[in-house]
């Protein structure tokens, strides 16, 4: 049966389409996030699954050819409806299911398990899903993993959102610097004469109460001849109190660098656990304090995170840990294993998101996102290689007390 409507389906569609993610490429951040959960759960088909107004459209997808699929079909429409991982162990057991087409077809869907893409509004704009052609169930460690990967989607969606429109302000920042001057002309050239003219008339009307025909006539042809300078001002100043002030800008404020770091750690844990990596988590100590969107941050620090087990082979070590260097900084380190393999996370680091980023989007556009949310906090990102070692990320945030003193 079809699934219902969400209460807030206006708002949830509105939420889908600021993204401007239907119909848009394959891209490699999500296509492996669907090949590790479908390695994870042991299952052959897993999809990032965008539910439209009338259609479930594919993201990433592994084992199928479909792109898209009618929306009164889909299981992900039932899976949206709430907040935790929806499983169905065997479809012909679920009165919702068990008429569907894709169930009753041969070798149709008999398992499926879906957890919803929530965003940090709470909208739920699809699932990341797993699918089988026989009956079964995930354990523990398979539905944690697949809500971590889940958040990792929903991560990536509005961290590129947001990143667009990083640029985007900063374009207008730097299209009202070049209008400086032409503020600068208007004030000092064009419109101190009749502002002046204004002025005097004004006072004089105030002070006598006397009415000045040949005064207020000046000021009539003053005021009518420079209509369109006192236009462009007044275009100027409002173009100056709306640059970066959009819905889409960073709600900066004061945060925990150590806490904010521990969040991410956590979130990402369960899926280094099914590659059986080992984080080593040495974010704590005492509390350091800077200025940052908490939410676009913590999902940077995942990013990174997720880059960093992504790529380090089964039984890898990873280290985290917060301190103080010349600002608040968190450590990563991905780290040699003891058999001499290597992580491969420097190149994708290097080449994703430090050299030349945004020049040609490449395999890791998630790292060269996560590089400009970094760079509107002004974080310093540091980089080193060594055999023996392995690959060391820092990032170095400005001191919050320095912020707040030049704000």
């Amino acid at each position: 049966m079809p699934a219902p409507l969400p209460s807030n389906e206006a708002d949830r569609l509105a939420a889908l389409y600021e993204l401007h993610v239907l119909d848009t490429a394959p891209e490699t951040d999500f296509d492996d996030i669907v090949k590790l959960a479908s390695t994870v759960c042991d299952v052959p088909m897993s999809l990032v699954s965008l539910i439209d107004i009338d259609r479930q459209w594919f993201k990433a997808k592994i084992g199928t050819d479909l792109t898209e699929t009618p929306r009164d079909m889909s299981f992900c429409g039932h899976a949206i409806l709430g907040k935790d991982v929806l499983m169905v162990p065997d479809t012909w057991e679920d009165p919702r299911f068990a008429d569907n087409p894709a169930v009753t077809l041969d070798g149709g869907v008999r398992f499926y398990a879906g957890a919803p893409l929530i965003t940090s509004d709470g909208f739920a704009l699809g699932t990341l899903c797993v699918i089988d052609s026989r009956p079964r169930r995930l354990d523990n460690e398979q539905v944690q993993a697949l809500r971590a990967l889940a958040r990792q989607v929903t991560s990536q969606l509005e961290l590129r959102r947001y990143a667009s429109a990083l640029v985007n302000t900063t374009a207008r920042l730097q299209e009202l610097e070049r209008r400086k001057d032409d503020i600068a002309g208007l004030v000092d050239g064009q419109l101190r004469a009749p502002l002046r003219l204004m002025r005097s008339y004004l006072a004089d009307l105030g002070n006598t109460g006397r009415h000045d025909p040949e005064l207020a006539e000046l000021v009539g042809r003053a005021t009518a001849a420079h209509v369109r300078g006192f236009s462009d001002l007044l275009d100027h100043l409002a173009s100056m109190a709306e640059a970066g002030h959009g819905a889409d800008s960073l709600h900066m404020r004061e945060i925990d660098l150590t806490r904010l770091t521990q969040r991410a750690v956590e979130a990402v844990r369960p899926i280094a656990a099914t590659k059986q990596i080992w984080i080593l988590n040495q974010a704590g100590g005492p509390s350091l304090p800077i200025i940052a969107d908490p939410v676009r941050l913590e999902q940077v620090l995942m990013h990174l995170l997720f880059a960093a087990v992504k790529y380090t082979p089964r039984g890898g070590r990873v280290r985290v840990g917060t301190d103080i260097e010349s600002g608040p900084t968190v450590r990563l380190d991905d780290m040699d294993m003891p058999d001499g393999l290597r992580p491969d996370l420097f190149p994708h680091l290097y080449y994703g998101a430090i050299a030349n980023p945004t020049a040609v989007q490449g395999p890791d556009q998630g790292l060269s996102v996560a590089k400009r949310i970094l760079d509107a906090h002004h974080a310093t990102v540091a980089l080193s290689d060594r055999p023996g070692d392995g690959t060391s990320l820092h990032l170095v945030f400005p001191f919050a007390e320095r912020e707040l003193a030049t704000a």
